[in-house]
Parts: structure tokens; C-alpha cells; sequence
């Protein structure tokens, strides 16, 4: 019996020191429980998928225990040329994963005691810096971190389809400052403008350029040595070389090379690099047990970097000063990012260890960045608790809080709203833009997803914020919603009225053309009553046509600079003018002529069109 006992000792002994990596394998999986060994496997099954049929390229990276289990390229970096996505050479945009990047350098200079993270932001600005400023609060560098400064979101000056447009990042700040539309600390509404005034932050503090702060503190640091901050990515040859083209899909399996994007607010999303230096950032985050990392001096800024710092309820995931908790079967930080042309995402979980980043030169990706990354993660607990409120008490719409509040593009929102529908007592179905998802109540008014579409596994718990039985707000983990500030009723009739004043003014003018050629065979002067009313009309026709023009202009290039859109604006103030003038004498001269009741008819429905849509201009703010 010893002698038995002694041999198996004796052969588990020998297979640990010849085989150690097999035993090691098998006992290291996944948080969500896959094998190593199997992980290859499955990711393949997975991604192959997506590759080549909504998926230009990816380069996947999974780390466990600070060792890379698994770096692949899937797809290509130049459909065309036939040229495969590799993970340690191509270069791809990682967007807004940069944001991390912005983070780690406050969290810096906070060790160094040279950043308080609860001092008013002006302290390290220059005077009269912000000139939008709405509240009295004091705007901190945790409300930056947290997205909740209050700032409304702003497109104009943000990308751009050409480097000429590029300026310096002071100056970008300074063009592109939003209105603080939010109370500080109340509302997350997920902003660029916030972490690109962090990272300028970072300028005046350290006197340096944010992208020689990054390259010194964090690059050299960690050996990222394909990879840049700097912009435009052409100045660096091997950059340029090696970069990825990226693509939109116009079909299944059917991809369209897009143009490249220029930014100047740089921090916020124009880092370029390869899937394995990514990986060396989510390591550095995840050093061994309780080892130093190379990115700070003392491990406990690290412990405090990834730390909760926001959270709205408890079981609800919240933000870790600019990392956002995820909900897997282990608590998780994540990030992701979009470009024009760019999607990715990078996890960690440090309690095991494990990290996945994908980047994909594929645009507006969710697949891949969040299907494969929660089957990697796992789910986290979904314990019901008794005694929930039903579920119809959240049903609504309801509106993102990152949103534009001024300026045309506000309409856009209303467009899109959030809508929730209650299914059963206490499961609830959510739908954005066509897609769905169901959540089921675990606590009160917590609802987490149990099934849908992948576009909505960032925001897989919701919480909804009511106050006397109606919703003001729900928490997300990316961004806030809220309610709709606007009736259904309103929207409805805006929509009607847009319609019935564009349908007017494209066709009125053909029909004064037939009756002026009819006057003209009749040998019949104008009148001073028809001329009025005649360019009454050809003002409201032009006024449609811009607004046309202009959705089409944005629609097919949302790269744009405010100066370029500034045309279109000034045609409405110029021909808005016309149409007031031309509205006035219309009614001055018409009490001066005796007309038919058809004309009558004509001239009435001229007038009423013109003001409606003068209104409709006024209400969506079609003038900025």
C-alpha cells in the first residue's frame, strides 16, 4: 500500500517538474470559467463569426497572471491588398481608451502632490479660462473623472477630415468649450471636452505638452514603442507605415474603406498603436500580488486609481476615478473606444488577474468588443429580491444625457430616444435606434440584462432614479438618462408641421411658375400683392433646401469644422428676413386689392406655412 502511495507521489512529482505548464493550464481559466487551454478554441468559434462578414479586422490580446495567454490578428488591415491584422505590428486607433491614458497622468501628479483631486479645477487653469460656466459649484477634478462636470455634449470642431483644421489643445478648448448645462456631480453625461481639460490640466501643471508627458511617464515606462499620442499619426513614418485602414460596413460582407479623422482635443481619443502595447498598459495595472508597478511609485495609487469613486446605488456599477465598473462574474474596469473608421475595447479584472483588449478596424463595432469580452468575463450574481415594485412605474422615453442642447443638432436625440416598455411585472424590454434588450428588476428599480442585442451589454444594469412615482433620471454605467422634456404630443405635431412646410415650399413654387407663364399668355400684369407673395415663397423654399442640404452635409461627413456649417446658418438669418419682410407687405397689400377667394386661399396658406416654419426654425434652433 506505501509503495502505491509512494509511486503516485512520485508521478504527480514528475509530471509537475516535466509537464508544469500542462497542470498550470488546466487549472487557469477565464472569469466566465473557460479553460486556457480551450481559450484559443473558442475565440476563434466566436470571432470567426463576425470576420469578413460585419468585420473588416481585430487584434485580440488575453492576459492572465501578467502573461499573455493569447495575442491574434483576425481579418485584415487592407482588404484590398490582402494584408492580415497582426498584433504586435498593425497599428489601429484605440479612440477613446486614450481617456485612460489622461487618468493615469492626474493619478501621477496626485502622488507627487502636485494635483488635489477635490480642488476646484480654476485653481490650476489660467484666469477666465471657462466662459460657460452655469453653476456656482466649484468644478473638480473628480467631477472630470466621473463625466459629471455638467457639460452638454459638443460636435462642432471635435473631428476633423483634414489636418489643416488641427490647432493646439488650449486653443481647441477654447473653441470648442460646451455650456454646463448639469448641476456638478448630478448627471453623468459622458464628455470629450472634460478629459481633454484634464489632460491640458496636466500641461499647466507639469509645463510640458501632454503628448511628451504620456511619452516619457507612461511609454518609456511600460516599453511602448509602437504605438503614439501624438497627432497627426503621418509625422511618425513607422506609425504611418504599419497603420491599419479603417472601414464602415455598407453590407454583409461588404466594406468601405473611410476616410481618416484628425483631432484636436487629442487626449480624448487620437492615441494609435498595436493590440500588445495595450496589453503593457492593462498590465501595469495588474502587477503581480502586491508588487509596484512601473507606473507609479507606491502601489497603494494604483490600489486608489481603480478604487470605486462614484456609484449611485449599491449592486449598481459606477466609475473608479475615469475606469468603469462592469458587472461580471468578477468585478471588472473597462473602457472602450470609437473612432470614424475604429472600434475597441480593453477589461480588466484585477481580482483574477485577467485582462482582454480588443481593437477592430471596423466601425461602430459591438460584437466583438462587447459579445466576446462578456463571454470571456462571465455574468455577475442576479439574485431577485421580494417585494419589488412593477415594473410599469419605469416605462417611458427618455433622452441621453450626453447630448447637444444647443444648436441644431439637439433635434437628434429626439430622434433616438431611449424607450421603456414593461413586459411583465418586473422584466422590462429596452429600445435604442431599432435594438433591444430585456432587463429583469433585482432590487428596487435595479433591472439588469438578461438577453438582446449586444449594443447594450456596456449598459447592462440600469438604475432608475423616482421621486413621487415618476422617473427623473436613470443611471447607466457609460451615461445618464433623462426624461423626456418634451411630450409626444409636441413632437408629433413638430414632425407634421416640418413635413407639411417642406412639402409646401418645393411644390408652391412650381405652381406660382405655371400661373406667372399663365398670366404671361394672358398678357396680365403682376401685381405688387403677387410679387410679395412669390418671393414669400421662394424664401421658404430656399430655407427648406439649406436645412436639406445641411442634414445631408452631416449626415455623410460629421467631420466638420463650425466655420464650414456657418453658411447655412446665415442663409437662414438672411432669407428669414426676407420672408418677414415679404410676409408684412403681403398683408399691407392684400388689404389694399380686391382677390378672388382662391388667391385669398393661396396668400392665407403662404403666410400661415412661412410663420409656422419660421417658428419651427426658432424651436430647433436651426440659427446656431
Amino acid at each position: 500500500m506505501k509503495q502505491r502511495v509512494m509511486l503516485g507521489c512520485l508521478l504527480v512529482l514528475l509530471i509537475c517538474v516535466y509537464f508544469p505548464n500542462v497542470v498550470s493550464a488546466e487549472e487557469k481559466r477565464t472569469p466566465s470559467g473557460i479553460s486556457l487551454t480551450e481559450l484559443e478554441d473558442v475565440v476563434d468559434g466566436y470571432v470567426n463569426n463576425y470576420i469578413g462578414e460585419t468585420v473588416a479586422g481585430a487584434g485580440i490580446v488575453v492576459i492572465k497572471d501578467s502573461e499573455i495567454v493569447l495575442s491574434k490578428g483576425y481579418g485584415y488591415a487592407d482588404i484590398e491588398e490582402q494584408i492580415p491584422i497582426d498584433t504586435s505590428v498593425s497599428i489601429l486607433e484605440w479612440g477613446s481608451i486614450t481617456k485612460l491614458f489622461v487618468w493615469v497622468s492626474v493619478m501621477q501628479l496626485v502622488e507627487e502632490g502636485k494635483l488635489d483631486l477635490y480642488e476646484d479645477i480654476q485653481t490650476y487653469l489660467p484666469e477666465d479660462f471657462l466662459t460657460s460656466l452655469t453653476f456656482d459649484e466649484p468644478i473638480t477634478m473628480l467631477h472630470l473623472m466621473h463625466h459629471n462636470a455638467g457639460y452638454e455634449e459638443n460636435i462642432y470642431d471635435l473631428l476633423y477630415d483634414s489636418p489643416k483644421h488641427l490647432t493646439s489643445l488650449e486653443e481647441a478648448l477654447k473653441i470648442t468649450e460646451p455650456d454646463q448645462v448639469y448641476r456638478p456631480g448630478e448627471v453623468v453625461a459622458y464628455s470629450n471636452y472634460s478629459t481633454a481639460l484634464a489632460a491640458y490640466i496636466v500641461e499647466q501643471v507639469t509645463g510640458r505638452s501632454f503628448d511628451d508627458y504620456v511619452s516619457e511617464h507612461i511609454f518609456a515606462e511600460l516599453g511602448i514603442e509602437h504605438s503614439t499620442i501624438h497627432l497627426p499619426a503621418e509625422d511618425r513614418e513607422e506609425i504611418f507605415r504599419h497603420k491599419t485602414k479603417g472601414y464602415s460596413l455598407s453590407g454583409i460582407g461588404e466594406f468601405k474603406e473611410s476616410p481618416p479623422f484628425y483631432i484636436s482635443m487629442y487626449p480624448s481619443g487620437g492615441m494609435n498603436g498595436t493590440a500588445e502595447d495595450l496589453a503593457r498598459f492593462a498590465m501595469a495595472l495588474m502587477p503581480v500580488s502586491s508588487g509596484n508597478t512601473s507606473l507609479f511609485q507606491d502601489h497603494q495609487t494604483l490600489t486608489e486609481l481603480l478604487s470605486p469613486s462614484y456609484a449611485v446605488q449599491e449592486g449598481v456599477p459606477g466609475i473608479a476615478h475615469g475606469f468603469w465598473e462592469y458587472d461580471g462574474a468578477y468585478r471588472g474596469l473597462t473602457h472602450s473606444g470609437n473612432t470614424v473608421a475604429f472600434s475597441s475595447n480593453v477589461q480588466i479584472v484585477p481580482e483574477e488577474n485577467f485582462a482582454v483588449i480588443i481593437l477592430t478596424n471596423q466601425a461602430n463595432e459591438v460584437d466583438l468588443l462587447f459579445g466576446l469580452t462578456d463571454e470571456l468575463v462571465g455574468d455577475g450574481e442576479q439574485t431577485i429580491q421580494a417585494n419589488l415594485p412593477t415594473s410599469d412605474t419605469v416605462e417611458g422615453s427618455y433622452l441621453s444625457a450626453r447630448r447637444v442642447h444647443s444648436g441644431f443638432m439637439n433635434l437628434y436625440s429626439y430622434l433616438m430616444p431611449l424607450q421603456i416598455r414593461s413586459i411583465s411585472e418586473h422584466e422590462i424590454e429596452a429600445n435604442i435606434a431599432g435594438f433591444t434588450a430585456n432587463y429583469v428588476q433585482t432590487s428596487p428599480y435595479v433591472y439588469k440584462m438578461i438577453n438582446g442585442d449586444h449594443v447594450f451589454i456596456p449598459n447592462k444594469v440600469m438604475y432608475f432614479h423616482v421621486k413621487n412615482g415618476k422617473v427623473e433620471q436613470i443611471s447607466t454605467s457609460y451615461s445618464d438618462y433623462t426624461a423626456m422634456d418634451k411630450p409626444q404630443a409636441f413632437l408629433i405635431i413638430s414632425l407634421g408641421v416640418f413635413i407639411w412646410c417642406a412639402v409646401y415650399f418645393l411644390i408652391s413654387p412650381l405652381l406660382l411658375m405655371l400661373r406667372i407663364f399663365w398670366r404671361w399668355r394672358k398678357r396680365q400684369r403682376s401685381t405688387s400683392l403677387t410679387k410679395w407673395n412669390w418671393l414669400l415663397n421662394l424664401s421658404g423654399t430656399v430655407m427648406i433646401l439649406n436645412i436639406l442640404v445641411l442634414a445631408v452635409r452631416m449626415l455623410t461627413n460629421a467631420m466638420r469644422a463650425y466655420s464650414e456649417l456657418l453658411v447655412h446658418f446665415i442663409l437662414n438669418y438672411a432669407f428669414t428676413a426676407i420672408s418677414l419682410i415679404s410676409l408684412v407687405m403681403v398683408i399691407v397689400c392684400w388689404r389694399k386689392t380686391q382677390v378672388s377667394n382662391i388667391r385669398k386661399t393661396g396668400y392665407l396658406l403662404s403666410s400661415i406655412s412661412s410663420m409656422l416654419f419660421i417658428a419651427w426654425l426658432i424651436i430647433w434652433q436651426l440659427y446656431a
